[in-house]
């Protein structure tokens, strides 16, 4: 072998060596990056854990809550109240971001589908507060008095960028084949869509609205704003404020009292559970859509 080339070839082994040091520098702080963010989210949990699960019983999941000054009490009605809010506000987003990701998917031309999505992503990144107050001049200080509905409605506008993006991306997952035999068979646009598009993502179309419930289930600033001024006991007339988990949260931790941080520690146990419980339907539902596209 010549002098050149033996050169060459150290320099090639000199250069795979430091590949490889570069590498294995990389995997191992990507793993680190990894396991920080999961020690994160156990410590936050545990910590919830170990200060909330000694005021978990049956009389605080069932009881509505006290009456200021008294003790004990629970948080029943903190629950429907959170039920029937984010409830509603389902009932407003989803059916609204579906149509909104079936026009720029299926119908909209690629332009116009540019500016929905970013007006959706820029509505995504709007502060929570800032929709709350946008809705508090719109139906609270009109109608003089805080209600259920007012809430649902600022959580709907949070859910909707949520609902309509994750079902533009499943949507864009369904095999172009099936709707080209569609079309083949001489079967309309609009028919195609409700008979294979959505049959086909409605997985997918379902874990991004339990996703979009999620998210919302654990929003305050709206909730003060909206519905934080309420009657005891348990309510379901909407045109009302209702109690709801988050602002059960937000109350106690402020009063002086150790049994009232320890309410606030046990409902903050409650929403991480209903939340925790979404978040998994929602990643078994987007599993069965993978392996239903074959993706």
């Amino acid at each position: 072998m010549s002098p050149p080339e033996t050169h060459a070839l150290l320099i090639d082994r000199g250069n795979l060596k430091r590949r490889k040091r570069v590498n294995r520098i990389v995997e191992v702080t990507a793993t680190a990056a990894a396991l920080l963010a999961v020690a994160v989210l156990l410590i936050v949990v545990g910590s919830v854990l170990l200060k909330g699960i000694g005021a978990i019983n049956l009389d605080f999941l069932t009881k509505s809550t006290a009456l200021f000054g008294e003790s004990g009490g629970g948080i029943a009605n903190a629950i429907v109240g959170s039920a029937i809010m984010v409830g509603l506000a389902a009932l407003m987003a989803v059916p609204v971001g579906i149509l909104v990701a079936i026009y720029t998917t299926e119908f909209a031309q690629q332009r116009v589908a540019h500016v929905v999505r970013f007006a959706l992503d820029v509505l995504n990144g709007v502060p929570t507060v800032v929709t709350a107050i946008f809705v508090l001049g719109l139906i609270v200080l009109p109608q003089g008095h805080q209600s259920a509905f007012a809430a649902s409605v600022a959580l709907a506008i949070i859910m909707l960028p949520i609902v309509a993006r994750t079902s533009q991306e499943v949507l864009e997952l369904v095999p172009g084949a099936l709707k080209e035999g569609a079309f083949a068979l001489g079967v309309t646009r609009w028919r195609t869509v409700v008979r294979v598009t959505l049959p086909t993502a409605a997985g997918g179309i379902l874990t991004g609205a339990l996703l979009a419930v999620a998210r919302v289930a654990g929003e305050t600033a709206p909730l003060i704003f909206l519905s934080a001024i309420f009657a005891p006991g348990i309510l379901t007339d909407p045109s009302q404020a209702m109690a709801s988990i988050p602002v059960f949260i937000f109350q106690p931790s402020e009063a002086p009292s150790p049994e009232a941080h320890t309410q606030a520690w046990a409902a903050a146990l409650v929403l991480i559970a209903i939340v925790l419980v979404l978040n998994i339907v929602a990643r078994a539902f987007y599993g069965r859509a993978r392996k239903r596209m074959g993706t």
